[in-house]
Formats: structure tokens, C-alpha cells, sequence
């Protein structure tokens, strides 16, 4: 195994999955240049949770729990709303792709702090690796290959295209500026106000 690949374990074993190197996903690496984070923009967990494609439940969970807190506003009593930053939401979508095969919830945890330790500024160059029992880091493709032929990584999980995936998702769901208006993708329909036109029109 290439030296340059970082395990990120937390030393929790969990069974290994039965899998083979085909499971790999492939482009794993996206060199191109993705866009800033919307630092002014938050979204509120039911817009969190479509964008990860997780349910309310697990939000819930991964906030009282601590493996992924809303960094914008928290939760502080009966009405109040979280309030989710592009990165949370992310971390909330690797979180479950980690989960889906088979990877202890130490392990993810473990996972997600290392990526709160990298910052944002090179996650598109980062792909997680698993094997079940451990988690690597690859910063290119010789890493993943070694992986893979020491029959260690078998399931791999490429930041920059979740990063994709997710500004993808948020483009047709409204978000919220730091003031508590909200804020809407250009060419998002606004249903309520349409159905108010039309029974005013």
C-alpha cells in the first residue's frame, strides 16, 4: 500500500462486507474547480435532509448525538429551527453513503472529524476508502489502485463529487440568509404565491 494513503480509523472493528474490487466506484477524482461554499445561505432541516437524502429522524440523531451538528444555528427549544451550512450538509450525505455499506458509526465518526480537520479548501481531492473495519484517506489515483490490490479498500467515496451532488440538490430548494429571509435559487416557483395570484388574478 502506498505510504502517502492515511488510515483514519478509530481502531473500532466492525465485520468485514463481502465485496469485491468491482464495488469501486470509479471517477474518483474530480480535478475541476468546484465552487465556494455560500457562506450567507443556510438551510433548515427539512431542506437539509433532501438534499442528503436522509430522513428527519437521522438529522435529529446525528445533531443530539454530535456526528453532524448544524454550524449555522442550533436547535434551543420548542419552535426553534436548525439551521444547516452547505458543509454540514455534505458531511450529513457521506455520513449516510458511509453508513449504506456497512461502516461502524465509530469509524464514520471518526471519518467526518478528519474532514473537519482538512477544512474545505481541497475536499475535491480527497476520496474515502473502506473496507468495512477501516477507513483510508487517497489523495490520487495510485493510492486507491494499492487499496484495492491489497484487498483493503473496497468501497470508495469520492468528496468532490458528493460536493457535486449536493449543489445540485440545494439549486431547487430554498435556503435562508443570516437576517432569516428567505432565500430562493433564481427560477425556483414560489407554489403559495402562484396560488394566491391565481385566486387574485
Amino acid at each position: 500500500m502506498s505510504d502517502d494513503s492515511e488510515n483514519i480509523s478509530d481502531g473500532t472493528a466492525s465485520a468485514e462486507p463481502d465485496r469485491t474490487s468491482e464495488d469501486v466506484q470509479t471517477a474518483l477524482f474530480d480535478d475541476r474547480d468546484l465552487r465556494p461554499l455560500p457562506e450567507d445561505v443556510g438551510y433548515r432541516g427539512q431542506v437539509a435532509c433532501k438534499a442528503a437524502d436522509i430522513t428527519y429522524r437521522q438529522l435529529d440523531y446525528w445533531a443530539r448525538t454530535g456526528l453532524v451538528e448544524p454550524s449555522i444555528r442550533s436547535a434551543t427549544g420548542s419552535g426553534s429551527q436548525r439551521l444547516y451550512a452547505f458543509q454540514d450538509i455534505l458531511r450529513l450525505r457521506i455520513v449516510k453513503r458511509l453508513l449504506a455499506t456497512g461502516v461502524s458509526l465509530a469509524n464514520v465518526r471518526a471519518a467526518i472529524e478528519h474532514l473537519d480537520l482538512r477544512g474545505d479548501s481541497d475536499l475535491s481531492q480527497i476520496t474515502l476508502m473502506s473496507d468495512g473495519a477501516s477507513i483510508y484517506e487517497c489523495r490520487n489515483e495510485d493510492e486507491v489502485i494499492d487499496l484495492v490490490r491489497g484487498g483493503q479498500g473496497v468501497f470508495g467515496i469520492a468528496v468532490g463529487k458528493v460536493w457535486s451532488e449536493v449543489e445540485g440538490s440545494l439549486s431547487a430548494l430554498p435556503g435562508e440568509a443570516s437576517d432569516g429571509t428567505e432565500v430562493r435559487p433564481e427560477g425556483m416557483v414560489d407554489e403559495l404565491a402562484e396560488r394566491r395570484n391565481r385566486r387574485t388574478g
